[in-house]
């Protein structure tokens, strides 16, 4: 066995793996707006270098194009690019239109946009469930607006959406900052972020769904404030509508939804509690559970007068299509997963197992 010979082809097998690894994690990645569970976030290119813009035509091809990013120093090879593209398998899938990239970026990360068509250079993930305060921050760290400028954004009045229509008076724009991997130009404003964002949800939660909502006895702003609690309880992806079924349940009855994420958003109002707890207080007290709020559910009964946080799109059709169970109470197991029970007596079994 000649083992002069086998380790370089060792070595350019183990190369191409990666490369296939890396080639497979941003085919993954999500686009602009339409992936609502951004579970791989695509990084915001470097803010200090020179920007090329160019212009990708309808059905170019991959050899053009990688040629022409090399030639504007976009890529350092086009012939990598070429291999790349042709390894992912998405020749035919690059987005015509007008780009703007920064010279030296990593050309995975260049062919990503590209399919994707992420046309502008900042581009930014918001998970599900944060508050809109925590937007702003991950929007000042992605570089895309300053967080003070986002919260003064969401103050203003001069947002024409047609859904914003049925919130109560005074109501703010939490729940309504679609969660969803979006592409901004430098020198954005935070008003228009907050358009972008408040556009996707009504790109994504459309008439029909918007429609369905009274079947379950809620306004369109009940029903994301109720996604809103569904997003902070639920940690997997299928118990959401069962989550929403229990909550439903409990309000037809009268019943106090004793939802823990409501008293934690309560207690965020405080700043010095943000400042040792974080937004999302653990380990909630007794004397927590008593906190004088209308967000508080374990002292008011029904929903609370707004959504806590942002949700994403499957929370929302949770809310408006629940599962039709007798369950009125659950637990959380450790695993995240919960034990769902209709009687009081099989919950505190519940609580004395997985909670002891």
């Amino acid at each position: 066995m000649n083992c002069g010979r086998l380790l370089p082809l060792a070595i350019g097998a183990a190369a191409l793996a990666v490369v296939g690894l890396a080639a497979w994690a941003i085919s993954g990645t999500p686009g602009t707006i339409v992936q609502n569970e951004p579970s791989l976030p695509v990084l915001p290119t470097p803010s200090g270098a020179d920007v090329v813009s160019v212009e990708v035509a309808s059905g170019e091809g991959a050899g053009d194009i990688g040629q022409r990013l090399e030639e504007d120093g976009v890529i350092e090879s086009a012939r990598l690019f070429r291999i790349l593209v042709g390894l992912m398998g998405v020749e035919d899938e690059m987005v015509a239109g007008r780009y703007e990239f920064d010279r030296g970026m990593p050309t995975l990360q260049v062919i990503g946009r590209l399919r994707y068509g992420i046309t502008m250079p900042l581009v930014v993930t918001v998970p599900e469930g944060l508050r809109s305060e925590e937007i702003g921050l991950v929007m000042e760290r992605a570089g895309v607006v300053a967080a003070e400028d986002f919260h003064r954004a969401l103050a203003s009045e001069d947002y024409d959406f047609g859904f914003l229509a049925g919130r109560p008076p005074g109501a703010d724009l939490e729940g309504y900052l679609l969660p969803a991997t979006y592409g901004f130009s430098r020198g954005v404003t935070a008003e228009e972020v907050v358009r972008r964002m408040l556009a996707a949800f009504d790109e994504q939660v459309g008439p029909e769904l918007r429609q369905e909502a009274p079947a379950v006895g809620l306004s369109l702003h009940e029903a994301v404030t109720l996604a809103s609690i569904i997003e902070r309880e639920a940690v997997r992806p299928e118990e959401r509508p069962l989550i929403a079924g229990v909550f439903l349940n409990r309000l037809r009855l009268g019943m106090r939804l004793e939802a823990d994420p409501t008293v934690q958003y309560a207690l965020a109002d405080d700043p010095q509690s943000v400042e040792r707890f974080g937004f999302w207080k653990r380990g909630l007290t007794v004397e927590d559970l008593e906190v004088g709020s209308p967000y508080n559910t374990y002292v008011n009964r029904g929903l609370p007068p707004g959504p806590i946080a942002n949700p994403g799109l499957a929370s929302l059709e949770a809310a408006i299509h629940p599962a039709q169970t007798d369950y009125l109470y659950f637990v959380a197991r450790e695993d995240g997963s919960h034990a769902f029970a209709e009687t009081l007596e099989e919950h505190l079994r519940n609580v004395d197992e997985y909670q002891r």
